[in-house]
């Protein structure tokens, strides 16, 4: 953790909805006028899209059927966390991008599918914003849930999670529901090793809950609607919330223990609003005082 170099992850599994929160992030940023360093997780997948589907056809010729992108094989874990700790104590490192469509890999002249090559981190930034699947992974060679400064778990109960995967993968990327049921077998492992234990490393859990029936996901011809669903934010260390203030300003939420509150879920995005912004004030201040010193 650094006070002049701060850094936040966000972590959940694919399908989560990261990049929503994330969106929040990017408005408070752009508000409090916080210059930050984005890392893409898919970033430090090892393999570009073409090797990772020669690779996987050559593992399920050898018999194993758990391959996937969320194990250490097949991921950067040992560059991220150099990524890491090298800008928390100086405010640099490398990244690059996963390009995964066409509209993003058209300014550069590549292929869908492939990597940027990689480059530095722009300088003066005031603090690095991660989002993927991998922000608070540790194993024997690795500790990355270490560096952040605030730690963020996405976790939808799990047949949200998989409804949301389907209807992205199906309506977005062209899968079909085989296809993409497929893959959430494949992962189940990895998803079991590596996926739930970073959600005990989190500062903070947003998990949404649908108010609708979501027994069978593989046949859900629709994403249940945020008005659907609560979701239950979990913190860690409940010290210096104000959580009586989050109850007078998120309407119909309510306290299920001691440390959690549970929002409509159609206010998630004002609940995270006012429950981040202070801690970005917190960040910006301790690094102009250590900046300072």
């Amino acid at each position: 953790m650094s006070e002049r170099h701060p850094i936040i992850a966000i972590t959940g599994s694919s399908g989560a909805g990261t990049s929503s929160v994330t969106h929040t992030f990017e408005a408070i940023f752009r508000r409090e006028n916080v210059r930050a360093a984005i890392i893409e997780g898919d970033s430090f997948h090892r393999f570009d899209r073409n090797e990772m589907k020669a690779r996987q056809a050559e593992a399920e010729r050898d018999g194993n059927r758990h391959f996937s992108h969320f194990g250490p094989e097949n991921n950067l874990f040992v560059e991220l966390e150099q990524l890491f700790a090298s800008y928390g104590e100086s405010g640099t490192g490398r990244r690059r991008k996963y390009l995964h469509d066409t509209d993003e890999a058209a300014p550069y002249q590549q292929q869908p599918g492939t990597f940027t090559p990689w480059e530095d981190v722009p300088p003066d930034t005031d603090l690095l914003f991660y989002e993927g699947l991998h922000g608070a992974v540790v194993t024997e060679q690795v500790n990355i849930a270490h560096h952040p400064d605030l730690l963020i778990g996405v976790v939808p109960v799990i047949n949200l999670e998989w409804i949301q995967k389907l209807w992205r993968d199906k309506s977005k990327r062209g899968y079909s529901t085989e296809a993409v049921t497929d893959t959430i077998l494949r992962r189940m492992p990895d998803y079991v090793h590596y996926i739930c234990p970073q959600f005990t490393h989190t500062h903070v859990n947003f998990q949404r809950v649908p108010c609708v029936d979501t027994s069978n996901p593989f046949i859900a011809r629709e994403i249940p609607a945020p008005d659907e669903s609560f979701v239950v934010i979990r913190f860690a260390n409940p010290k210096g919330i104000d959580f009586q203030y989050l109850l007078n300003m998120v309407h119909d939420s309510f306290m299920s223990r001691a440390n959690t509150i549970v929002v409509p879920g159609g206010k998630m995005e004002l609940a995270m609003q006012l429950i981040f912004t202070p801690f970005i004030w917190r960040m910006m201040e301790r690094r102009q005082r250590a900046l300072q010193n």
